[in-house]
């Protein structure tokens, strides 16, 4: 009898605070296309804007931290792999992006051995800086990324990428998105099978 292949659970994580956020967009464009075709795979969107600014006078002597950041961590925690959609803010990660990594890599580090992958929305470059900023910090965090395909994607070019509420109306952009999640999909499981 076939084995059958482990759900693999993946938190989607937000650079930007802005409600009709094109990195938002690439998020909900990649739930749907989880749902309706890649059987396997799971994605949670994971809100960070409830996180305060990091301060490790607001962890507790028993090594505690406050609610909103250990729902956080524990939703980090529970998943095999993570999405990221980070915008590029100064050639580099989002504020918001970065405050959010910084909570979950508190000892103990929860992103610890989980597989990764980011795409990006942006002006010129398609956020192609910030993201390898983000493939830098996950070194130190023991994140492993996949390197193909990479998504950049220059978000004010014609045609038209996204509607005025930021979903993602490009069907050759939604394609190059599913790839992406096959490719994250792909690698984790190999990954979760080194690691049995």
């Amino acid at each position: 009898m076939a084995t059958q292949s482990p759900v693999i659970k993946v938190v989607a994580l937000c650079g930007s605070l802005r409600k009709a956020s094109y990195n938002r967009g690439l998020i909900r464009a990649a739930m749907e296309i989880c749902k309706e075709s890649i059987n396997g795979m799971e994605i949670e969107y994971v809100d960070i804007s409830s996180l305060p600014i990091l301060n490790t006078d607001l962890e507790g002597e028993d090594g505690t931290f406050p609610p909103e950041v250990e729902e956080f961590r524990q939703k980090i925690l529970r998943a095999d792999s993570a999405l990221f959609a980070s915008p590029e803010n100064n050639f580099s990660v989002s504020a918001p992006l970065k405050n959010a990594i910084d909570w979950a890599s508190r000892p103990p580090n929860v992103w610890g051995d989980k597989t990764a992958a980011i795409v990006s929305a942006g002006g010129f470059l398609g956020g192609g800086v910030g993201q390898t900023h983000l493939r830098q910090i996950g070194v130190f965090l023991d994140l492993h990324f996949i390197n193909k395909p990479e998504f950049f994607l220059q978000a004010f070019e014609p045609p038209a990428k996204f509607d005025a509420d930021g979903n993602l109306i490009h069907e050759a952009t939604k394609e190059r998105l599913e790839k992406i999640l096959l490719s994250l999909q792909k690698f984790t499981l190999r990954h979760l099978t080194k690691i049995e």
